[in-house]
Parts: C-alpha cells; structure tokens; sequence
C-alpha cells in the first residue's frame, strides 16, 4: 500500500471524527467541556477508555517488550488489576461525595490551598510528560513508514496532528471524547485481532498451537523470582497496583471521564468492567508480540522493540492488513492525546486560573479564556514531542513507567496522608519543598541503590517509595490534632 494512500486513509479517519466532534459539541458549554455535564453512559466511558489508558505505546511498545521481557509485562498489568479495585471502592466514592469537578479540590479541603496547588501542579507535569512521549511514539511510526516517504519533515507532521486533534476537542471537550473514544477503541482492537489472526494464519498455527509455539521458546513466562533485579514479580504487582491508583485514581484526565458518569455505582461499574477488559486485551497484546517475534525469525527479520510491530505490518504483511495497523494505530494516538489535552486545560483553567469561582467572568469570558487554555497546551505538545524526536529513545514504555514514579509519586503521598490521617498540615510553602524533595530523594536512591544495597534494583516500585517519603515529609510538617468535625466528614 502506498504511502500517499495511507497518509489519505488517515486523513478520512480524521474527518470522521470532525463529524462526531460537531454532532457532540452542539449547544456544548463549559460545563459539557469540563465533566460532559455529569449525563456520561457509563458503558460507553468503559470502554472508550480503553483506547485512552492503552494509547499508542501498548500498541507498539507492549508487544516489542516480549523479546527481552518475554510475558513479563504481565506482571505489571495483575497490579494494575489490583490498582481499579481500589480506586472503584476508595476514591471514587470520595470523589462523589464531595461532588468534584476537578478532583484535586479535595487536597484544599484537606489541607489548603499550596496542596492543592501542588497537587494540580504535579498532575499537569505528570500528564504532560506522559501523553506527549505517547503521542511521539505514534507521530514517530508515521513519519518513519509513510511521511518520510512523502519528504513531509517530522515538525510538520506534529503540527497538523495537533491541529487535528485540537480541532476535535476545542468545543466539546468530554462530552465529544466520550464518543470519540469510543470510536476508536473499536478500530483500535479491529487491528489488533485482525494482525493475530493473520499473523497465525502465516505461521500456520491455530490458538493453543501458537500458544505451545510461544511456550516452547520461553515467551509465555511471566513471573520473575530474582528479589534484587527491578522487574521482580512482587515489585512489579505492587508497583502496577499503585501506577494504576496514581496514574487513574489521580489524574484528573482519567477520572474527569469518570466523573462524568450520572452516579457512583455506574461509575463502579465503569472501573470494574474497565479493569477487566484491560487485563484480556494486553493478552492478546503481548500474544500478538510473541507471535511477532516467531514471525520475525521465520523470515529472518533482525528487528526488535518498538520497532518489531510497524516494521513487519507495513512491510512484510498485505495491504489490507497495513491499512489495519495504520487505522489501529491512529485510534491509539488520538484517544490518549484527545484526553490529556482536555484534562489539562481543564485542570490549569478549575485548579490554577479558578475560571469556575471568577465572578468577573461571565460564560462567554470563560470560554475565551479556556480556549486560550487550550491552544497553549497545544503549542506546549507540540515542543515536547520534538523534544522526544531529539532523544529518540526505542523503548518508551519504559520511560513513561519511570517518569511516572517521579511524577506521580507525590500526589499519591498527598492522597493517601489525607486518607489514612487526620493530622493538618503547617500552611505555606512547606508542602510543595516535600513534594519537590521527595522525587529527588528516590531519584538518589535509584541511582545508587545496587551499589548501597548490595545489588538491589529499584524498578517500578519507585512510585510507591516516593509517596511513603512524601507521607513521611508530610508528617513532619503536620501538626497535632485533627482537622474540624464539619471538613473532616466531607473530606473522609
């Protein structure tokens, strides 16, 4: 398939989603932008929110990691597993309770307005960082398989995704990604299942064949007993448990979507069925990267990584079959890209600019001013994916689990010292001096753990060291007491 055809197969997918944006976002106002007006089908959230905590990366960074990690990954989504109970049967109820829009309102109510600051602060870092490695690492594959072929050079590409995906949210915002995610989850796991199938029809393999294939080559195990390395299983659930609990049950992107359902118990429904789904399709995930490299090796194809998956759909694999893989890969871009940028512009506009409490705004000045909002995280996207482009890291997952043990790290601690205390804080700046403190005390540690600890490796479990060294910090600026009966009930 040539390149000007699929870069055109792109181009149609994307108006597709301009006719869903305009049929979602008529009479839309701030309210429909910010939580879809509270009147989300939790089914359709569910499962549109697959596409957006998969993104680009599981579609083609999961499967390359079967090559040097063999199942392993596995490991990691168990803890993620774990991580949706608690956030379903823990955070969630807090979140209704107190009737939030933005979620980090919470951290003022309980310990005033520098935490919340903080907190909305740390979350804009965190989810900036994510979603722009994410959206390089797709943006990347574009350009390498189709854009460069049409001499279109990678800044321009960036630019008109942007533009695309700010076109699409710019009115609407969660009212219309709740539709649009949808959409493309569908096609997102069209591609997947269509690649598996295809893939095992080559190698002449049926479903239990291929997994005794992958079986016999050391694929399909899963569970690492090394203590000191960083990918040991108990490390790796327990790590997965609380990325899922800081990097869902605490960012305002994934539970602004939540949030928007009509009430708690759907929204429970929402996680669970969620959660579920999650674990059966990064199976077939890393099944499908298992086949992959089988697939490699019988046509001796020397690539691995992030590399592996685009390498051989667009180049060893039928037409029809790399039109699947663009169209999969795409609906993996736009999901997680759409929704960071809405819940950023959301969070800066509610937890920054307090555009919902301004009295000297009317409706129309504050839709002016998220727009405003809006484009500059934009612009802001824009320069952290060339940024990306000039690391050229080849496996991005990584990264992405690690930043968010530094970034995330911090907000969990608040959380979870608001949570299981009833101790008030000293109010000013010593809140943000430990959650600035902490990342750099765990980024000490790892740097020098195996040399300290007689080789021990600190892996994804990195988040929940830096939360228990922000609760510690906490604890040292809080004073003794409680907070007041009145905000104690609605903070608890």
């Amino acid at each position: 398939m040539s390149a000007t055809l699929l870069f055109t197969l792109v181009i149609a997918y994307f108006l597709v989603l301009l006719v869903v944006a305009w049929i979602t976002s008529r009479n839309s106002n701030n309210d429909s932008f910010f939580i879809g007006n509270r009147n989300s089908n939790w089914m359709l959230v569910a499962f549109g929110m697959i596409g957006t905590s998969l993104s680009g990366v599981t579609f083609v960074s999961v499967p390359g990691t079967v090559g040097s990690n063999n199942f392993g990954y596995l490991q990691v989504v168990i803890g993620y597993f774990i991580g949706y109970f608690i956030v379903a049967y823990v955070l969630l109820p807090l979140y209704y309770r107190l009737n939030l829009t933005s979620i980090y309102h919470y951290l003022e109510q309980r310990f005033g307005t520098v935490a919340y600051k903080t907190g909305a602060l740390f979350f804009i870092i965190s989810r900036t960082v994510g979603a722009t490695a994410r959206l390089y690492l797709v943006i990347n594959v574009l350009q390498l398989f189709i854009l460069d072929n049409l001499h279109v050079p990678f800044w321009l590409t960036t630019f008109v995704i942007l533009l695309m995906i700010l076109l699409y949210t710019f009115e609407g915002g969660v009212k219309t990604i709740v539709f649009t995610d949808t959409l493309q989850t569908t096609f997102m796991l069209a591609g997947l299942v269509v690649c598996i199938v295809y893939i095992m029809s080559q190698l002449d393999l049926s479903l239990p064949d291929a997994v005794h294939a992958l079986g016999a080559k050391g694929y399909t195990e899963v569970f690492n007993p090394d203590v000191n390395s960083g990918s040991f299983w108990l490390k790796q659930i327990l790590g997965g448990a609380f990325i899922t609990v800081g990097m869902t049950g605490l960012d305002q992107e994934m539970m602004q979507k939540n949030i928007s359902v009509k009430n708690l118990k759907d929204s429970q429904k929402n996680m669970i069925t969620f959660s579920t789904v999650m674990v059966l399709v990064n199976l077939l995930f890393l099944l499908l990267g298992g086949l992959l490299y089988v697939f490699a090796e019988s046509r001796q194809i020397g690539i691995t990584g992030d590399d592996l998956f685009p390498t051989i759909a667009l180049g060893y694999l039928p037409p029809v079959i790399a039109f699947m893989f663009i169209i999969g890969l795409i609906s993996a871009l736009f999901p997680s890209a759409d929704g960071a940028l809405t819940a950023l512009t959301s969070s800066f506009c509610i937890d920054m600019l307090g555009l919902k409490k301004r009295t000297d705004l009317d409706e129309r000045g504050k839709k002016k001013t998220r727009r405003a909002v809006h484009l500059t995280f934009t612009v802001i996207f824009f320069l952290c994916v060339i940024i990306f482009k000039w690391i050229d890291n080849k496996s991005i997952i990584n990264i992405i689990l690690t930043l968010a043990g530094y970034t995330y790290g911090p907000l969990l601690g608040l959380f979870a010292f608001g949570i299981l205390s009833r101790r008030p804080v000293r109010q000013g700046p010593a809140t943000l001096i430990v959650c600035l403190a902490a990342p750099v005390i765990c980024y000490l540690l790892a740097e020098n753990a195996a040399r300290w600890f007689s080789g021990f490796h600190i892996g994804i479990e990195l988040l929940i060291l830096n939360a228990l060294i922000t609760m510690a910090g906490l604890w040292l600026i809080s004073v003794k007491g409680e907070v007041s009966a009145v905000k104690k009930e609605q903070v608890t």
